[in-house]
Order: structure tokens, then sequence, then C-alpha cells
């Protein structure tokens, strides 16, 4: 883990450890982003000139990322070559799932081998954000009690879920401890796919080459009490249709 040392005005304890490595779920086929995904992936979609997965990686090494791992499926070959064509100024390994889409939770497991750190953080390639005074890894790795989470998942209000049309994902209470939107009820926050999880979350996991979703592993956790959420003070873009894709740029070239 390399060592971020905060300024003293936003923490008491000034030094906080960071997971030097990532997931990055790039796999998915991005069918709610067609015609755009037809001749692409969606991590290669580009917004304000820049691919999504591209924004993703300069998120995290500003973070202190050394080492990512991404999954590929759809359209590997595309991602690949463009991953090499570019100088994303960290290591990146490949979990290559282009004999089956496994999934979020699926995709964990296939790729933990390759996951050197533990904690480690799990990141979207579709979603898009801007960070506040200090970057959100740092926010979450300073929140990070090992002793009582097995993961910890960034928030963002609904009211502040740019482009984002559902009725929240979780409530959190004071401590931080989630629990599910009910059904027909609205909630107030959303998940911005951005997660800092401990290895034990992925316990008696699936046999390697099955295909599930993470919430497996988050309805373990909550029913013990040991799912937590940490708000995002920053801007936060639900980049998943083409019309979410304008809205953004648009947004984004406002300042």
């Amino acid at each position: 883990m390399t060592r971020y040392r905060a300024p003293l005005a936003l923490r008491p304890n000034p030094e906080v450890a960071i997971p030097s490595t990532a997931m990055v779920m790039a796999a998915g086929l991005g069918k709610r982003m067609r015609p755009l995904t037809a001749t692409r992936p969606k991590p290669l979609i580009p917004v304000g000139g820049r691919a999504l997965l591209d924004r993703v990686l300069d998120n995290l090494r500003a973070g202190g990322i050394r080492r990512v791992v991404i999954n590929v499926h759809y359209l590997a070959d595309r991602i690949e070559a463009h991953l090499k064509a570019r100088d994303q100024g960290m290591e990146i390994l490949i979990s290559d799932e282009r004999d089956k889409l496994l999934e979020t939770g699926g995709g964990l497991v296939k790729a933990l081998p390759l996951i050197d750190a533990d904690p480690f953080y799990c990141v979207n390639s579709d979603n898009l954000w801007v960070d506040g005074s200090i970057d959100s890894l740092k926010l979450l790795a300073q929140r990070w009690d090992d002793a009582a989470m097995d993961a910890l998942l960034l928030m963002v209000p609904l009211a502040r879920a740019t482009n984002h049309n559902g009725r929240g994902d979780f409530h959190m209470d004071p401590l931080g401890r989630l629990s599910r939107r009910r059904e027909g009820r609205v909630a107030p926050f959303v998940y911005t796919g951005i997660q800092l999880v401990s290895k034990r979350l992925l316990r008696e996991a699936p046999p390697v080459g099955e295909s599930f979703s993470t919430n497996l592993f988050w309805d373990r956790a909550l029913a013990e009490g040991r799912l937590y959420g940490l708000v995002h003070p920053g801007l936060w873009f639900d980049v998943g249709t083409p019309a979410a894709v304008t809205r953004t740029e648009a947004l984004l070239s406002d300042g």
C-alpha cells in the first residue's frame, strides 16, 4: 500500500494507507448504450473527447493506484489494443472473459489471483466522477475499518446522481451501515460503481467460471452488518446511454 498524507484540516490523523491495486469492470455488453456500442466496447465510448476507461484510469492513477486488473469480454481485442497504445502510467493486467461473460461477481472471482492487495478497489468503467478537495479513493481508504467492514461503497445522494433514473439503491445509518431500498420505495443514496473491498467478501464463492452478481456477496455482508457506505462529495455521472453521454458532455463543458 502506498502512503498518502492529507492536509491536517481534513482529518485528525493525516496519514492513511492507500491500497495500490484496483479492479476495473470492463467486460459488459453495453446494451443500453446501443447503437454506440455496435462497433466499440462501452469503456471506449468517448465523453468530452476522452474514453470512459481512460477517465477511470486517470482517476485511479491520481489516487495512487499502481496496478490495475481489467476484465474483458465484448470486443476485448479493441480494449487490449487501446491500452497498449497508451501509456497509462500503471501496470495493467487483463482478466480474460472472452469465452464467457461472468458478470460482476464471477468476474471478481476469476480475477482474484491477479489482485495483490487486500483490501482493493473495484470500479465500474461506465461511470464518470469528479473529485472535490480530496479524491474519493483516499476518502475510502481513510474511512476503511478492517475490523468492521467487508466492503465500503462510495455513494452519491439520489438528488445529485446526474443522469440516473432509478429510485436509489441504499439507506445509510449514522455509522455508515447500509440497507437496501424496499420494493416500491425510494432510497436516498445511489451506488457510484466504486468500492473498497476486502477479500473476505469473496469467501466461499461459487467456482471460478460461474456467472453471478456481486449482490451475492453484498447480501451476506448486509446480513452480517459489514456492508458500509461513504458519501462522495464531488460530482458523479451515470453514463449508461447515448443521451447520458450528450448531457454529461454539456455539463462538463459548463465547468
